[in-house]
């Protein structure tokens, strides 16, 4: 059998995506490699969100030697495929959620054709296929495909498409197949997990209330929600999230403070919306972690539409914010735009103030936690070693340091030290 080596980008959707090709291709037989020169098969699971990370992955594919087989899937060939198929050699290319097709492309590949399978399938993937954790630990579930949004700078919806959800019986499932296993932090993931059910009549919170009626000793971690769809079932996901197994986190992308971009946008949400629904949340929850994505350069934003932007970021403190340059993006209105197109050195000027700026919230937000103590799940293993990541109830994360193997314990630690991105803890008890 050939062996097949998956390189993945993106984001927890696309992680879902490449456990799923890799537990179908095991199903099927074929050896799966760690090691990309050992391999015969490439399969490039790509990410199309962002114009440097087109870039990034079509440089690798170019240094793919001409001797392996390359499979491209995920998002990029249903968004690029042109830019691909002059820049790059491929022998076949599939659109995002295709694992259970994986192993009849392989042998078309193998027959030298080159199956090009960009059709949106007339099915969700079930959740039930076969797949190969990345954390024997952390169970990423899709809980719907696409999204409602319009947004104009986004071309995901292009490449996942509208509205999917799975049923809940079926989300169940699913949670309770993979505890049974040995999982113990499950990952809610979609492109809007607030938009969930809302084309099968149920929504989030129904999803969550039924969630918690599962026995076991587990962990929630809700995935990204636009506020505007968080605003009409917020009380009772705050009501939800008082349940000890649903982390108190909460990623509420802003994108810009300004309220003109934000139309121009098609975001339907105003900066005082997010204002209020952030605000709403830490009065009940004032150790909530609140992670935010930030887009600076957005054609037609000002001086002082950017310094909004800083001011409400100032207001509402997040504790996590991913801050990206704007690039216009394939098949999204923005694409066309011509007019109010800002200086690129003007975006990478503004991209360095939002990120020194997030790093000054970033860090005095953890400093606030030294001195903290009290129950954390060691759910990873730290780069340094000798080293693992453990989470609190806010999904904060603390590196500790031991000898022992740790992974999957749950431990009292003291909280020592901060940096920016992570918390350092002092074990108190086994």
């Amino acid at each position: 059998m050939h062996t097949v080596f998956i390189k993945n980008y993106g984001c927890a959707s696309n992680t879902a995506d490449a456990e799923t090709i890799a537990g179908c291709l095991k199903q099927a037989g074929y050896p799966l490699s760690t090691n990309e020169t050992e391999a015969d098969i490439i399969i490039y699971n790509t990410c199309a969100v962002k114009g440097p990370t087109e870039n990034r992955i079509i440089s690798d594919i170019k240094k793919t030697p001409k001797n392996k087989k390359i499979i491209l899937t995920g998002c990029l060939p249903k968004i690029s495929l042109e830019r691909l198929t002059k820049e790059v050699h491929f022998d076949a290319a599939t659109g995002p959620s295709t694992g259970k097709e994986l192993p009849n492309i392989i042998q078309q590949i193998l027959q030298n054709q080159k199956p090009i399978l960009l059709t949106p399938p007339k099915e969700k993937p079930p959740l039930t296929l076969p797949k190969l954790p990345t954390n024997p630990l952390i169970s990423i579930i899709p809980i719907n495909n696409g999204c409602l949004g319009k947004c104009s700078y986004c071309c995901v919806v292009h490449a996942r498409g509208h509205l999917q959800s799975y049923t809940i019986p079926q989300i169940t499932q699913r949670i309770q197949t993979d505890h049974q296993t040995g999982y113990q932090e499950f990952w809610l993931t979609s492109q809007d997990t607030a938009s969930y059910g809302q084309d099968i009549n149920t929504n989030l919170t129904e999803l969550l209330h039924t969630i918690q009626t599962i026995p076991g000793n587990f962990y929630i971690r809700i995935g990204m929600m636009t506020p505007n769809l968080v605003t009409p079932i917020q009380p009772q996901l705050i009501n939800a999230l008082k349940n000890p197994r649903i982390f108190k986190f909460l990623h509420l992308p802003l994108q810009s403070g300004d309220n003109t971009i934000l139309a121009a946008m098609n975001r339907f949400y105003t900066a005082e919306d997010f204002q209020t629904i952030t605000q709403t949340f830490k009065e009940t929850f004032p150790n909530l972690t609140l992670a935010t994505d930030i887009i600076v350069g957005f054609p037609g934003e000002t001086t002082q539409a950017f310094n909004n932007t800083l001011n409400i970021l100032k207001k509402t403190q997040p504790d996590i914010i991913n801050v990206s340059k704007f690039f216009a993006r394939p098949k999204t209105p923005a694409w066309h735009i011509r007019e109010g197109l800002v200086d690129k050195e003007e975006i990478k000027h503004r991209s360095t103030l939002t990120a020194e700026l997030a790093k000054q919230i970033s860090t005095q937000r953890n400093k606030t936690w030294i001195g903290w103590s009290g129950e954390v799940l060691v759910d990873e293993k730290g780069k340094i070693p000798n080293t693992w990541i453990s989470r609190n109830f806010a999904y904060k994360p603390i590196v500790i340091q031991s000898n022992t193997l740790l992974l999957g314990k749950t431990l009292q630690v003291e909280i020592v030290d901060a940096s920016q991105t992570y918390l350092k803890g002092k074990i108190l008890t086994n």
